[in-house]
């Protein structure tokens, strides 16, 4: 007799979301999210973070309905609800603090949470990026302690890190092969199974749940680390004189030549997963200096780019106090809302420790959240006939590409590109 499945997804973000609406064209699935006024927008059919899609969220919703909750989607708050499940997925954030340290509390929460509510066969499945041993040594007791169910016994554990890259249409969650991985062989086959059903890609199933956390946190340290030597050779050829870009396509020219661009390094992996695993690794008494140092370059550059604006003002004759700045974008990347720990607030806050006037616009991004998280109002239109004395183009959202920077500079205004996406006459300086 095959089992039958009814899925909790515990989160219903930029992870959650998308992984709720795959799983719900097979099996009944509750988005959990503890934030009310989400729960409430996703039943109407409406995604802020633009990740889902539309249709087949109005599909899903549309299902459930007309099935009674034997397959679709339903969003929900209320715990009740989701405790016939049989499946829970946490998706929920993990994130670091102001000293760079693992935030486990929301994911502490959840396993509290789902604690009270597991029973006899559940399979609880990890998706948050985490450190390897996370799962067995922070979750699982916490779960056994709520629950009273013994673990590998009475409950289950699986481990299958995210791979969600936010406003990709092209690698989307199926469309990316999965890792996979359970506490005991059998439970290991039965959450790669799973999976297999909405993984177009294929799944690759792991050794362990520690060999899964493991590949989660070196995939984004190993990006971190490519990047922060590009923007270490920025820096150098600042001083020297020549454009970084240039000496990159020249070096891109050799069949091996690994082409990274130096940028602002934010978001809710790259910048932030190297950090789990240095965690680990200093708990066991090694210090990791290559992640450390490539983190302190990424987390760098965003004073680099103040600072250079401030230099190349100074060097045209401007006036720096209460002269007015523009920085256009102020998401992580370009063409998505998501700003999760986005560097650009670190240049705004660097450019107005020097006294500057800063104004950030960005389509993109929603000003409450902006407000709530770094506690910065952000514009959502130009004012008209406002000039700037130094513009920064920070994420090169579609719309920036467009934009007549003549219409918004005072004369002698200095230019700035992080991204190096505009034409490079447009420009005073790029990294």
């Amino acid at each position: 007799m095959m089992k039958t499945y009814k899925i909790a997804v515990i989160g219903q973000g930029y992870v959650g979301l998308p992984l709720s609406l795959e799983f719900a064209s097979h099996y009944p699935v509750l988005g959990f999210d503890i934030n009310a006024q989400r729960v409430d927008q996703l039943n109407e059919g409406i995604d802020i973070t633009l990740e889902a899609d539309i249709d087949k969220l109005n599909d899903g919703l549309k299902k459930y309905k007309e099935s009674t909750g034997s397959i679709g989607y339903k969003a929900t708050s209320q715990l009740a609800e989701i405790k016939e499940a049989n499946i829970f997925i946490v998706t929920v954030p993990t994130p670091i603090d102001k000293y760079n340290a693992p935030d486990l509390n929301p994911l502490i929460s959840a396993s509290k949470m789902l604690g009270e509510i597991i029973k006899k066969g559940d399979i609880v499945i990890y998706e948050s990026t985490v450190f390897p041993g996370c799962t067995e040594e922070e979750c699982v007791p916490i779960l056994e302690k709520h629950s009273g169910l013994k673990f590998n016994e009475d409950f289950f554990v699986g481990y299958s890190p995210e791979r969600i890259n936010p406003g990709d249409k092209v690698n989307t969650l199926t469309s990316v092969k999965k890792v996979t991985s359970g506490s005991t062989e059998e439970i290991a086959e039965e959450v790669d199974q799973l999976y297999k059903k909405i993984i177009t890609a294929g799944t690759h199933k792991a050794s362990s749940l520690k060999v899964a956390e493991a590949s989660k946190a070196i995939e984004n340290a190993q990006r971190d680390v490519n990047i922060s030597f590009v923007n270490e050779l920025a820096l150098i050829f600042d001083r020297i004189g020549i454009d970084t870009n240039d000496v990159l396509e020249a070096a891109g020219t050799k069949y091996n030549f690994l082409k990274y661009k130096p940028g602002l390094v934010g978001g809710h992996c790259i910048s932030v997963d190297p950090y789990y695993l240095a965690h680990k690794a200093e708990q066991l008494g090694y210090h990791p200096d290559v992640i450390l140092s490539g983190r302190r370059v990424n987390d760098s550059i965003a004073k680099f780019v103040a600072s250079k604006v401030v230099k190349l003002l100074i060097a045209k004759g401007g006036i720096i106090k209460d002269s007015n700045a523009l920085i256009l974008g102020v998401t992580f990347k370009e063409n998505c809302p998501d700003v999760r720990n986005t560097k650009v607030v670190d240049i705004y806050k660097e450019l107005t420790d020097y006294g500057i006037n800063v104004d950030i616009y960005d389509p993109w991004a929603s000003k409450e959240e902006v407000r709530h998280e770094y506690g910065i109002d952000i514009l959502d239109v130009l004012q008209e006939g406002k000039k700037y004395g130094s513009i920064i183009i920070a994420v090169s959202h579609n719309e920036f590409l467009q934009m007549d920077l003549a219409q918004l500079k005072t004369e002698n205004a200095v230019v700035f590109d992080t991204k190096a996406c505009l034409d490079r006459n447009l420009v005073d300086a790029r990294l």
